[in-house]
């Protein structure tokens, strides 16, 4: 039982994270990233055995290509990982209504994942390719494979939340409405919160922003989903890397009808081509971002206005907790990486009694975990995310209920 193994894979537009994890003893024993796809500066980078490792692609390559590289050239020729690995877990974006929980995959999921993809075009039927591929290379975990949703978590919202304020019709025949996203992480760094304040997680209470490419904040009661910034889509809410978020969507016909730009290019500037890249005509990376904050107008402007959006879904979702404010968590690669988007957005939540000390955040980076804030402060934590580990868990769980049945 100790050395049963998961192994996880993340299929991205054109990347891929993958790892193998005893979810019992919570080690990663073997992890890496696959980025770059479809040109020919792909590669795979990982660490087995504490031993780092690099290979790159002379010509494209693509998702099938890395998981049988993944499968045949490494696994395969470490038999204690390729032996013990019991399960495989996948994290997909969007599951719909259909799914409140993680689940074994079979021909229905797999239909329902397929139905799911117009509402995340650029993560479904990727994160299908992962799925189907891995039941042609390892045939003997077919029946072992188990979807874990960023959906999920976020079943819970009621329907003043993920209501939106259209023709009822359009929720009740064509389930438009808020699903959210991220919600693997924020279930994970919210129950490691709530046992770092050694509060129950059935009445731990927070919000949760987890800040990377892809940016949401979610407002946790009672250890579970209330509200949460991401929409139908994961285009909606904060400013992020490449994302407009919150935008007036009589802009979408302006830019049709007056600038005669067609719709699917809309989608492509709106998705690929706004938030921080669009804004300052540079980058959508924070770390190039926190570099120049003082020497760049535009990127100082693109940052401030980054945090203003930020400080105010931290405001506006502190009340709709119902009772006290347990903690903010700051999460992701931002969130856990970023000195300068911690400092600011604080600064702006001094009313509602969050006080950061600049000492302790300038330390809590590159991994590390822990309290930023001042002790007359609500607490605000800083905790590296982990969905891989979340997701080995949600399989393991599953698969072994499964065989106990």
């Amino acid at each position: 039982m100790l050395n049963k193994l998961v192994f996880v894979i993340n299929c991205g537009s054109s990347s891929l994270k993958f790892s193998v994890i005893n979810p019992l003893k919570k080690e990663i024993l073997f992890f890496g990233l696959a980025e770059h796809f479809h040109n020919k500066n792909s590669y795979i980078k990982w660490n087995i055995n504490n031993n780092k490792q690099k290979i790159k692609f002379n010509s494209k390559t693509n998702h099938k290509i890395v998981l049988n590289y993944l499968v045949e050239k490494i696994l395969k020729k470490n038999l204690f990982l390729y032996k013990n690995i019991i399960a495989v877990g996948h994290r997909i974006v969007h599951g719909g209504e259909k799914f409140t929980n993680s689940v074994i995959i079979n021909k229905k999921v797999i239909k329902a994942i397929e139905e799911a993809s117009v509402f995340a075009p650029l993560h479904n039927p990727i994160q299908l390719i992962g799925i189907k591929e891995i039941i042609k290379i390892l045939p003997k975990l077919k029946n072992k494979q188990v979807a874990v949703f960023d959906t999920a978590f976020h079943q819970t919202i009621p329907e003043t939340s993920y209501l939106y304020a259209l023709p009822i019709k359009f929720y009740k025949k064509y389930k438009i409405r808020r699903y959210g996203a991220h919600g693997t992480s924020h279930k994970y760094v919210s129950t490691i919160a709530a046992k770092m304040l050694n509060i129950p997680f059935n009445i731990f209470n927070c919000i949760s922003c987890h800040l990377g490419n892809g940016s949401s904040v979610t407002v946790i009661n009672k250890g579970k989903s209330f509200d949460t910034s991401m929409g139908l889509t994961p285009l909606e809410g904060l400013v992020m890397g490449t994302r407009c978020g919150n935008i007036d969507p009589a802009i979408i016909f302006y830019m049709n009808k007056q600038l005669n730009i067609k719709i699917d290019e809309i989608y492509k500037i709106l998705t690929e081509k706004s938030g921080m890249l669009g804004l300052t005509n540079i980058t959508s990376d924070f770390r190039y971002i926190e570099d120049n904050y003082l020497k760049n107008v535009e990127i100082k402007k693109a940052t401030k206005i980054f945090v203003h959006y930020l400080a105010k879904y931290i405001a506006s979702y502190s009340i709709l907790i119902k009772n006290k404010i347990h903690a903010i968590i700051f999460t992701g690669g931002i969130g856990e990486n970023s000195i300068l988007i911690r400092e600011k957005t604080i600064k702006k939540l001094k009313i509602l009694n969050f006080f950061l000390d600049k000492k302790l955040n300038n330390e809590i980076i590159h991994g590390k975990s822990g309290l930023i804030s001042t002790i007359d402060s609500i607490p605000i934590l800083v905790i590296p995310t982990n969905e891989e580990l979340m997701i080995a868990h949600d399989t393991f769980k599953i698969i072994n209920n499964q065989s106990n049945l």
